[in-house]
């Protein structure tokens, strides 16, 4: 995996923040208010050549290192964590059989659709805390009895280079009752291959259909 000095400018900072949810964003869209142009092109072209902004036809979007370097924010304050990235992960089902998917909101990954999870939080008492407090959070379901249906390592490479690796504890349940959007959505299992999915999405949910008691799986793929 790359090794990435922390940004530290707040201008920098700023243009990182904005491409953390943007997939694209034009060269007037990052500049920051007051900030003298001449000023800003400096910084912007800074993070280019360290190889985290790429320019291309329709703007500029982060490179490969910077994808990197982003997943390993926090994304509040935009410091590196210096801690794995663990997440509860959930497989839902409706009583059709549809499966639920959330679009992303920011990189890696942005505007791929993903199973709904959240990240284990370090006052979180237990996994299933974490997993009751995501689905609350992220989907409004209180009280609901899980399954923890197994656990999986996501190795996700790019260009080559080891770009994230993240440990999921799977939980599943069904559930008629949540409200979709335009970002939440019910999808058929035989139809995922037509959807722009978030890595590993797709082998996890197939995994999981199979209801063992526990599962654990190492899933890799190049992105």
């Amino acid at each position: 995996m790359i090794e990435q000095t922390e940004v530290k400018h707040n201008i920098q900072k700023n243009i990182l923040s904005i491409l953390l949810h943007q997939k694209i964003a034009r060269f007037r869209d990052m500049r920051p208010p007051r900030v003298d142009t001449n000023l800003y092109s400096y910084h912007l072209t800074k993070l280019i050549k360290s190889g985290l902004v790429k320019k291309i036809d329709d703007g500029y979007t982060l490179d490969t290192a910077g994808l990197i370097y982003v997943d390993r924010l926090n994304t509040e304050k935009l410091f590196i964590r210096h801690q794995p990235k663990i997440v509860t992960m959930f497989v839902i089902q409706n009583s059709n059989g549809d499966l639920l998917l959330q679009r992303r909101s920011r990189q890696p990954y942005i505007d791929t659709w993903s199973l709904p999870n959240g990240k284990i939080h370090i006052d979180d008492q237990s996994l299933f805390d974490a997993a009751r407090r995501e689905a609350k959070e992220k989907l409004k379901v209180n009280q609901q009895e899980i399954v923890h249906a197994g656990d999986c390592y996501m190795w996700v490479s790019q260009d080559g280079q080891q770009m994230t690796v993240t440990l999921a504890h799977v939980f599943r349940f069904n559930r008629d009752d949540i409200p979709t959007n335009k970002d939440t959505q019910w999808v058929r299992p035989h139809k995922l291959a037509n959807y722009d999915l978030a890595p590993c999405a797709e082998q996890i949910a197939t995994r999981t259909f199979f209801k063992d008691p526990f599962f654990f799986e190492e899933f890799r793929e190049n992105w």
